[in-house]
């Protein structure tokens, strides 16, 4: 089962969500808002694409960010306490595929995850 991790007023997450329904995909999601980021998936994520793919430096959550916070993030001890206590700094969509993770809406790259299947 496909599960795709993210916040549901997203506009990336919102259209990962239609694209997988339009491509007849079930999937279930998980809502970082109300269930918070489970923290043996994003040592998952982590090994799988690392701290910099993870972390979404553009958003506004990022900016927002103490100065502080945004420097202990450039460790990975710190990026991870920072995505657990903040999971809006997460980039969003992550996508297990089953075994495979994407972060990211393309849907080029998911049409291949799709094909790999």
């Amino acid at each position: 089962m496909v599960t795709l991790y993210g916040i549901p007023n997203c506009d990336t997450v919102k259209k990962a969500r239609a694209w997988l329904t339009d491509h007849g995909i079930a999937h279930h999601f998980h809502d970082f808002k109300k269930a918070g980021v489970p923290a043996d998936r994003l040592e998952a994520w982590l090994q799988a694409v690392g701290a910099e793919t993870l972390v979404n430096r553009r958003g506004t959550t990022w900016r927002q960010l103490p100065p502080a916070d945004q420097a202990a993030a450039s460790l990975p001890d710190g990026a991870r306490a920072l995505m657990l206590r903040q999971p809006s700094v997460i980039k969003r969509p992550v996508v297990d595929w089953g075994g495979a993770i994407t972060v990211g809406f393309d849907p080029a790259q998911w049409s291949t995850s799709v094909s790999a299947r």
